[in-house]
């Protein structure tokens, strides 16, 4: 007999009256299962020129402020976000049959999260965010090879590399979280939390 929770639902979607708790449990769950980066996420912005755009980037962490993520902020997605702060994210899980989706507001993390962020990359990963001048046109490979060559030169101190002013995390601030789950003969599992001020409302949707 397949047990459900006070819903109907599927067991791994609990009882919780935060999604974040629950976001919480998928995710572990996910670390243990997902062969490669159970982390990486679909982010969605909107240009200046009305069109969505998609890109996989990585989580580096989540609390109940939101969920942060960590780019040069010369970057198209972070133009697009300065924008319009109204961006979201798709996590698939395929090893698991399930899906979670976040709907919210964009605001820069803090100085202080950015700099011990930074700070606790590989040598390489900090040569790379000075030399690449995300999203422009590079005409040929070299010449980034060039700057990292020199970047290596300027800051050759592993430890002592800078954080570039241009180089920062967003956070997304959630008012929607839908979690989904497959189910038999395409009559999925779908729940959504949504923000009401201070607290969370969660529904049933159709699949």
């Amino acid at each position: 007999m397949n047990q459900k929770n006070s819903l109907g639902l599927n067991l791994c979607f609990k009882d919780e009256d935060n999604p974040i708790s629950l976001f919480k449990e998928w995710f572990n769950e996910a670390i243990k299962s997902e062969i490669n980066d159970p982390n990486a996420v679909a982010l969605s912005t909107v240009s200046d020129n009305g069109y969505p755009t998609t890109r996989m980037v990585l989580l580096k962490d989540f609390n109940s402020d939101g969920f942060v993520f960590y780019t040069n902020l010369n970057s198209d997605k972070s133009k697009a976000i300065i924008n319009s702060p109204k961006i979201s994210m798709c996590f698939h899980w395929k090893s698991l049959l399930r899906q979670v989706r976040v709907l919210g507001l964009a605001s820069k993390v803090s100085e202080k999260d950015a700099d011990e962020y930074f700070n606790s990359r590989s040598y390489g990963s900090k040569i790379g965010a000075w030399a690449s001048n995300q999203s422009s046109i590079l005409k040929k490979r070299e010449d980034l090879f060039k700057l990292v060559k020199n970047y290596q030169e300027k800051f050759p101190e592993k430890s002592k590399v800078p954080r570039p002013e241009f180089w920062s995390g967003w956070r997304l601030k959630p008012i929607e979280i839908e979690f989904w789950h497959d189910g038999e003969n395409r009559l999925h599992e779908r729940l959504k939390y949504t923000k009401i001020k201070e607290c969370w409302k969660k529904i049933l949707l159709n699949p």
